[in-house]
């Protein structure tokens, strides 16, 4: 059996993230924090559409962005899942109790619906209009909140639990 087959046939995970994996996660994330700090702009954008005024040159560009960077969060949260389907992701802890996996699947599964949820729901509401712009808006106290949770478990695993959980997503391996 070639290596190949062995990657395919295998049902063995792989110890830790790939390059591309960390890279994906930390280009995504980036993006996400851009699209909460300056989201509101896309809405001065479409409220200056609808009024009829003028839009300051700095909303403009900024809307410009937000349009853009979440279609560039769609696309990469379409290669990270076709990525993961492929090389798969590492293994929890054996350590970590059964609901703290659990947790920890449900937040990851709330994420990937918000990463293809809250792309697709603010361009129909850009081009259907309708509920889709106050749903995409909705997301945004949730993604906070969740990030916030997210980064918390990260760094209880790095500092006090001392488990490697977050150097998984800093170190690639193979």
């Amino acid at each position: 059996m070639t290596t190949l087959d062995a990657t395919f046939t295998s049902d063995a995970k792989p110890a830790g993230y790939s390059l591309l994996q960390i890279s994906l996660h930390w280009i995504i994330a980036a993006l996400v924090i851009f699209q909460l700090f300056f989201g509101e702009s896309m809405t001065h954008a479409v409220d200056a559409v609808a009024e009829g005024t003028v839009l300051a040159a700095s909303d403009a560009w900024l809307a410009w962005f937000h349009y853009w960077f979440g279609i560039a969060i769609l696309a990469l949260v379409a290669l990270r899942l076709a990525v993961r389907l492929t090389r798969g992701k590492p293994p929890a802890h054996s350590e970590q109790p059964y609901w703290t996996d659990m947790m920890a699947r449900l937040a990851h599964g709330l994420f990937y619906v918000l990463l293809v949820a809250v792309p697709v729901t603010g361009l129909l509401g850009y081009y259907v209009e309708g509920p889709f712009g106050d749903i995409h808006a909705w997301a945004k106290p949730v993604f906070i909140g969740l990030i916030a949770v997210h980064a918390a478990a990260a760094l209880y695993h790095q500092f006090m639990k001392k488990d490697g959980t977050l150097i998984r997503m800093l170190r690639p391996t193979a």
